[in-house]
């Protein structure tokens, strides 16, 4: 983003504040506070749409902002009984475009930066408490009968699994997100780990989330750039 971006997208974000109160404007502030892009979820190929829905929940109130779902055979629709609203505040990313949604999933992440990290309860190299946070996460979950393709699992970086004392085989998918996000933003937060928003991210988060919430905000940011540009 150039300065000049950067300087019109802040005086816009001044004013959508104005038409927040005090209380949403500090709720806002609050919970940005964890928000975090160093962790991120993949889900592929899910078919159950309340139990991906429930994931989508778990990621709102664990601070995790970005979703990817990677739709190959099956399309993931929002549940909204069970989301209760959480995907207004979250980024979600669809590969469904080619042959190869998977792949191109993967590629992105880690051109990006990140850790391709499966979930699996047959394979035990790491478990919550051991997997490295030094470099960015993104965390995949497969379908719930059959689990994470075979690509994932050979391209996977890593391996993750929950400890499981029982007779039952595997956590479902929304339990499994609960517990690892839990455990797992528990440690950024009390590492010295830069997992944070940096400031351009907070302010363009703040923005949409104000795009979201003040009602006419389309008009009120047609006005601010027909005005600009009169001025430009």
């Amino acid at each position: 983003m150039s300065a000049f971006e950067s300087h019109f997208d802040q005086r816009l974000l001044d004013l959508f504040l104005q038409f927040l109160t005090d209380k949403r404007r500090a709720k806002f502030e609050e919970v940005l506070k964890y928000r975090t892009r160093h962790i991120t979820v993949v889900m592929e190929d899910i078919y159950q749409s309340q139990n991906a829905s429930a994931v989508l929940r778990t990621c709102d109130l664990t601070g995790i902002q970005e979703i990817h779902i990677i739709e190959n055979k099956n399309q993931y629709e929002v549940n909204p009984d069970v989301a209760l609203g959480s995907m207004k505040w979250l980024y979600l990313k669809k590969y469904n475009k080619t042959k190869h949604n998977t792949g191109d999933a993967i590629d992105a992440l880690q051109n990006d930066g990140y850790q391709i990290v499966a979930t699996s309860p047959h394979l035990d190299y790491h478990s919550p408490e051991t997997l490295a946070l030094d470099k960015p996460v993104a965390l995949f979950f497969g379908t719930e009968k059959h689990g994470l393709s075979k690509e994932v699992i050979e391209k996977a970086d890593t391996f993750i699994r929950i400890p499981m004392f029982g007779f039952t085989e595997s956590y479902n998918i929304s339990v499994s997100a609960a517990l690892l996000l839990y455990t797992l933003t528990q440690r950024l937060h009390n590492s010295p780990i830069a997992w944070q928003l940096t400031d351009q991210e907070h302010n363009h988060l703040l923005l949409d989330w104000c795009r979201k919430s003040v009602q006419g905000a389309d008009l009120i940011e047609k006005d601010f750039w027909r005005f600009n540009k009169r001025l430009a």
